[in-house]
């Protein structure tokens, strides 16, 4: 996913941002118990896990309340500017007004993507250990926030090679874990288009990630469509639909699926190219979002948009109908 180049920059600093153990240095204590969020609203059950990210402008608990707004069941969120290192603690107060608008909205599914400066796989032992620490920040903040999970890119091997990339990340993540002991919530690791020097193209090197990793139960993936379909992989008839879970299922486990990005694709099949478009105006179409969304292995992973904003709010309303209308009543 590149929400950069999907959703417009609209997540300024936020006044007060930071992590969580800085927090609780400043008397604001990480919850390792997160907050059961309120039951579905009425009617709201069968999109329970259909939603989209949204932006965190002017404080980490509007993202839910524009979310609910468009009747999302799951939201996305960076959980401070995502172009920035640098970041302050979190405030008690926006710890407190975060699960206030959780139970008030009762959306279901929340949690949120990494920064994109973070490259757990960069060479050079300045820039492995900024990645790290960043990283580590990010796990705070959310556990502090009651998040399911964290997704992040495994990250570019910058010319060192798949092998050396493949390494680094694994010891990266090894590190973060280690420094985040008892936590709840997970590290998704998202699958890539394939441009340049990434890792993750391929749903097995994921799967290697996973595997080599000391702490693997607190690993899983998050899918993005469009990049799936960037690195080669046919979902758009049954058959390659079907290679592609059998694929995830051999290599990763159906169950460390923790969350999908739901993106049609701008730029052809194998193509390489991160490049979201709106949901059935792509190369992918309709059919592989219909058998998405109605396949029961996934009924209870959240799903979200990161398509283009502009028109706000419209064109999350326009592909958020599209995708309810592609998923058969009960």
């Amino acid at each position: 996913m590149n929400v950069s180049r999907a959703i417009r920059s609209e997540d300024p600093p936020l006044r007060r941002g930071g992590s969580a153990s800085e927090a609780s240095r400043g008397g604001v204590t990480p919850s390792r118990t997160p907050p059961t969020p309120a039951p579905p609203r009425k009617g709201e059950g069968s999109f329970a896990d259909i939603g989209a990210h949204m932006s965190i402008a002017g404080g980490l608990h509007l993202a839910l309340e524009r979310g609910h707004a468009l009747g999302c069941g799951a939201v996305q969120i960076f959980l401070k500017n995502q172009r920035q290192w640098a970041a302050r603690p979190l405030g008690a107060d926006e710890i407190g007004a975060f699960h206030a608008a959780r139970r008030r909205t009762r959306i279901r599914h929340v949690f949120a993507h990494a920064s994109y400066l973070i490259n757990l796989a960069a060479p050079g032992d300045p820039q492995r250990r900024q990645a790290v620490d960043a990283f580590v920040d990010e796990l705070e903040r959310a556990e502090a926030l009651g998040l399911s999970c964290v997704v992040i890119h495994p990250g570019s091997h910058m010319g060192a090679g798949p092998e050396a990339g493949v390494a680094r990340v694994v010891a990266a993540l090894d590190e973060a874990t280690r420094r985040t002991p008892g936590y709840r919530v997970k590290i998704a690791l998202e699958n890539t288009a394939g441009a340049g020097n990434v890792i993750g193209r391929r749903l097995s090197e994921l799967g290697e990630l996973i595997e080599r990793a000391a702490r693997p139960e607190r690993l899983g993936v998050c899918l993005d469509t469009c990049h799936l379909y960037a690195a080669g992989y046919d979902i758009r008839a049954a058959r390659g639909f079907a290679a592609a879970f059998d694929e995830c299922a051999e290599h990763v486990g159906l169950s460390r699926v923790l969350a999908f990005h739901l993106n049609d694709a701008r730029a052809p099949l194998g193509s390489g190219l991160d490049r979201h478009e709106h949901i059935g105006q792509g190369h992918l179409g309709l059919a592989p979002f219909r058998r998405l969304l109605n396949d029961a292995r996934f009924t209870r992973i959240p799903k979200v948009l990161e398509t283009a904003k502009e028109p706000e709010p419209l064109a999350d309303i326009r592909n958020l109908t599209t995708l309810r209308r592609l998923r058969r009543r009960p």
